[in-house]
């Protein structure tokens, strides 16, 4: 019983616990913006009990198909799986609890949710092997992670609306641009292992101008987004504040000017997403 709560903590830590903060809070501004505010709370709990699952169960596996690869990378094989701090019996564990969470809610959702869980689970499967084969690996976590608020619109609904497809490109070319900015570190590593991604196929300059290309359309999208639900001042403040970070974050990043990547592609987005809901949250409470 001693040994458990560090094992939990390297396990939170293994699989980047902090990081649902990417999905999360939009799936929680989707919930607000489609319900006005009046909170169906079961839903609530089921449509955050799958978010949690998906994006957990997703990094687990990304942890255990990487294995191999991270344990050759100077700057992951320190990692609690490469590094024998974590077996692959335990992050198999944390899969098999997370997608049969996130196949739970599902059905409890509704029809729609339960038979599009397989699409779901594809995605999820997939995104890790796509650096194997395509430079387009960014694109395909985003359009993973983006199922996230997605699928809280379609819990809701049980039907699809052409505007919630643009929460889902913003989320998606969101997650793309900034999941580009941390590949700018491995590109050496990535052209020598054979593996795809932005960085390593055109370099770190015309990288970094593709991932701010792919923030300029997503935050463009999120204004349409708003327009959609005629939102007010709050919502704006919010696009605003996410504009500001991420001109704060590509000033951090530059070739060979790489030693705040980390701040630039993690610590800041997990600030936006959080910003953004408060003043969702705001745009819905204070009408």
């Amino acid at each position: 019983m001693k040994d458990q709560p560090p094992k939990l903590i390297r396990i939170s830590q293994a699989i980047m616990i902090q990081h649902t903060l990417f999905s999360l809070p939009f799936a929680a501004s989707a919930l607000l913006l489609e319900t006005g505010g009046k909170l169906p709370y079961l839903k609530v709990l089921y449509i955050f009990l799958a978010v949690f699952g998906a994006r957990n169960g997703a990094n687990a596996l990304n942890r255990l198909v990487d294995h191999h690869i991270d344990a050759k990378n100077e700057r992951t094989q320190n990692r609690d799986l490469p590094s024998g701090r974590l077996t692959r019996l335990d992050l198999w564990v944390v899969v098999v609890i997370c997608l049969i969470l996130l196949g739970v809610s599902a059905y409890l959702l509704n029809p729609l949710c339960f038979a599009l869980l397989p699409v779901a689970l594809l995605m999820i499967g997939l995104y890790s092997f796509t650096k194997r084969f395509t430079w387009l690996c960014h694109y395909f976590l985003g359009a993973t992670v983006a199922i996230a608020p997605m699928g809280t619109l379609l819990a809701l609904n049980g039907y699809f609306r052409l505007d919630y497809f643009f929460v889902y490109g913003a989320v998606a070319l969101w997650v793309a641009g900034f999941d580009i900015i941390y590949g700018c570190q491995d590109i050496e590593f990535d052209r020598k292992e054979g593996l795809f991604s932005v960085p390593a196929r055109f370099g770190a300059h015309k990288a970094l101008i593709i991932a701010a290309f792919s923030h300029t359309v997503a935050w463009v999208l999120l204004l349409l987004w708003g327009y959609s639900y005629t939102a007010g001042t709050w919502y704006y403040i919010g696009c605003a504040l996410m504009a500001l970070l991420l001109i704060i974050e590509h000033s951090l990043v530059a070739p060979g000017k790489l030693q705040h990547v980390t701040t630039a592609a993690y610590h800041i987005n997990e600030i936006v997403g959080v910003l953004f809901f408060i003043c969702t949250l705001l745009e819905v409470y204070t009408r």
